[in-house]
């Protein structure tokens, strides 16, 4: 079974993201726990976290199916080992939340080396940051985004997937969210069938199905290969409709939250109901 939402706004508390989830259809949604733009928040109250956990029973949300995403300021790869500490205690509150929500999953960014120390160092210092993190909390499992690639950022390649992976010693709490907007513009082809085909051959390859711990289904403003971050529409953008049919038709994708984070809230109940209907109408035209 497929399971597709939306990033929804937090906005009045995590308990409002599942009130706005089942507002537009969706049977998956991602959300920040805390203001993805500091470093600080409040601790999470009782009263918060019941509310979150008794509406996400009320609206039939499983924690397998909520795809939380850390906060933006984070670099568990920094070059500077004082702006790296602070970036591990801040991953380690945003586990921690997840434990406290009762969710399973947390999705963030790999890191970035800042033109200051070599690919592979940063990697292995992402990989020492996910092992830190994970022997301070329980039952989370850390999600890496791939990414455009954009500045020095990371993770826009298979390979870094896998290379962090590899230096995770807990390999049942690691996993991977693809981005089809971060793997277009990092150079993974997805415009056409055969483009899936051998795009998601590769994934298998380098860093298999079984880490695949979610998806975010966006086209892109941006070009092939651009290495630029740019979100679009379901079908508005330079990667078109074909990947989005082919990844609700193929069943390795089934079970996972699959997230849009496109860049117009008012049509994503329009664009879950489409990705719905491309389960069973091969005719079905894209949105918009």
């Amino acid at each position: 079974m497929k399971y597709v939402g939306a990033h929804v706004s937090a906005s009045g508390g995590v308990d409002q993201a599942v009130i706005r989830a089942h507002e537009i259809g969706a049977t998956a949604f991602a959300l920040f726990t805390k203001n993805q733009r500091q470093w600080q928040a409040p601790p999470l109250t009782s009263a918060t976290i019941d509310s979150f956990r008794a509406a996400c029973e009320q609206y039939g949300y499983s924690p397998a199916h909520i795809l939380p995403h850390d906060s933006y300021l984070i670099n568990l790869g920094h070059p500077d080992d004082d702006a790296l500490q602070k970036s591990r205690s801040a991953f380690i509150d945003e586990l921690s939340r997840c434990q406290q929500l009762g969710l399973t999953l947390l999705n963030f960014h790999p890191g970035s080396h800042l033109r200051q120390i070599d690919e592979h160092p940063c990697l292995a210092r992402i990989a020492e940051s996910i092992n830190i993190a994970l022997a301070a909390t329980e039952g989370v499992t850390a999600v890496i985004e791939n990414t455009a690639g954009q500045g020095s950022n990371l993770g826009f390649r298979f390979e870094h997937l896998a290379e962090i992976i590899d230096g995770v010693e807990d390999k049942s709490r690691v996993g991977v969210c693809i981005d089809t907007c971060h793997a277009f513009a990092g150079g993974y082809d997805l415009r056409t069938e055969a483009d899936c085909v051998r795009t998601f051959a590769e994934l298998e390859r380098i860093v298999g199905f079984r880490y695949l711990r979610g998806m975010h289904l966006n086209d892109a403003k941006s070009e092939f290969n651009s290495r630029v971050d740019r979100h679009h529409s379901l079908g508005e953008g330079n990667i078109g409709k074909t990947v989005f049919r082919y990844i609700m038709r193929d069943d390795r994708f089934n079970g996972i939250p699959m997230i849009l984070e496109t860049i117009n809230p008012a049509i994503w109940a329009e664009e879950i109901a489409w990705l719905k209907s491309q389960q069973l109408d091969a005719s079905a035209d894209a949105p918009g």
